[in-house]
């Protein structure tokens, strides 16, 4: 028998490949909707192929790209709910403008995805037109989405608060299926996440040094695409580690071995655009301590029971903590268990799908 599907939505932001944050979650999303039997779901797809930190800087070869997209525009006339995941800058927002001004002309539902705690800085620094413009086309949201709790505030310039909706992110299940126990005999230091400055590999290749030059044991294994900018100074930093190895890009069972290889996961971020760092739910499900920063959302979903904080942008804050789970090797294997069991308790795709769909 077949089912009359009855609600048609156009998911309009970047799919992989490259993979990221917010590129993943859109996947997911567009899986689970597929799966549902009353949804007909249809993507533009609005990733963009070259890996740089120069995020939210215009230039022609990005504007050339974003105009190649426009001609689907004509799948907004297809449906009644855009699901945006627009960029938290001026350009990130404005090369969605003619999908929002179309949608808001023909009222559509339109949802926006922010996957971030940027967009409301933005707002505060823009001046003149492009402020008047940024806020025009955000106001034109009908439903918004936040990461978090601390993450409303970027939307309440633009809608009213009943009209913002929290959706934690979450990690695939299978990461959970087949954890083992792990080896706390000495740190193994997992990085998954694109090696930018603003994320902090510079802070821990920097600490990584210094558990060197105090022969504290450890092995670390870092993960992620090159900023191509600072290819060079990062390689020069890993030249001076003996037992730290660069493995490139990695998914699936690759990225699961990885994490389930590792008792530490870092991530010691100050980059503008973070939200809730799906990596570090990742490193949850797979038994990780999480060692990490006091920055965007992440404390809405990291506590002391989880792992530790340390400064930003402060390599020997980082080396310290390393050396208390050095030192600390029951505690390290209590908040291992800790969290795979606060993973399963909060961040399931099947969590992740009940509350997408109850907000859509």
């Amino acid at each position: 028998m077949l089912v009359k599907k009855t609600k048609s939505i156009l998911i309009l932001g970047p799919l992989p490949e490259p993979t990221t944050g917010v590129s993943l979650a859109n996947k997911v999303v567009h899986d689970i909707l597929k799966e549902q039997p009353d949804y007909n779901v249809s993507v533009i797809n609005t990733s963009y192929s070259r890996f740089d930190e120069a995020i939210g800087k215009f230039s022609f070869h990005k504007l050339f790209f974003n105009l190649s997209f426009y001609p689907k525009g004509y799948k907004i006339f297809l449906n009644k709910i855009i699901y945006i995941t627009p960029g938290q800058t001026f350009f990130g927002v404005i090369k969605y403008a003619a999908f929002i001004l179309l949608g808001a002309l023909l009222q559509r539902e339109i949802i926006i995805h922010v996957h971030g705690n940027h967009l409301g800085n933005e707002y505060k620094i823009l001046k003149g037109i492009k402020k008047k413009i940024f806020y025009y086309l955000i106001s034109k949201t009908t439903k918004g989405i936040v990461l978090s709790e601390s993450l409303k505030d970027n939307l309440t310039p633009f809608i009213s608060e009943n009209k913002i909706k929290v959706l934690p992110n979450f990690a695939e299940d299978y990461l959970v299926e087949g954890t083992g126990d792990k080896s706390f005999e000495k740190l193994h230091i997992v990085y998954l996440s694109n090696l930018m400055e603003e994320k902090g590999i510079f802070d821990l290749l920097d600490a990584l040094v210094l558990l060197e030059e105090n022969n504290i044991l450890y092995e670390a294994k870092i993960a992620g695409a090159i900023d191509h900018i600072q290819q060079e100074e990062i390689k020069k930093r890993f030249s001076k580690l003996t037992h730290t190895s660069y493995i490139g890009i990695v998914k699936g069972d690759t990225k699961k071995e990885l994490l389930h290889w590792g008792n530490s996961f870092v991530l010691p971020t100050y980059y503008k655009m973070e939200g809730q760092p799906i990596s570090i739910l990742e490193a949850m499900a797979t038994g990780n301590a999480i060692l990490t920063t006091r920055h965007a959302g992440i404390p809405d979903i990291v506590t002391e029971k989880n792992g530790r904080f340390f400064q930003k942008k402060n390599p020997e804050s980082l080396y310290d903590t390393f050396v208390y789970y050095d030192t600390h090797k029951d505690e390290h294997s209590k908040v291992s268990n800790y969290n795979k069991a606060y993973f399963i308790e909060n961040f399931t795709r099947l969590q992740f799908k009940e509350r997408l769909l109850e907000i859509l």
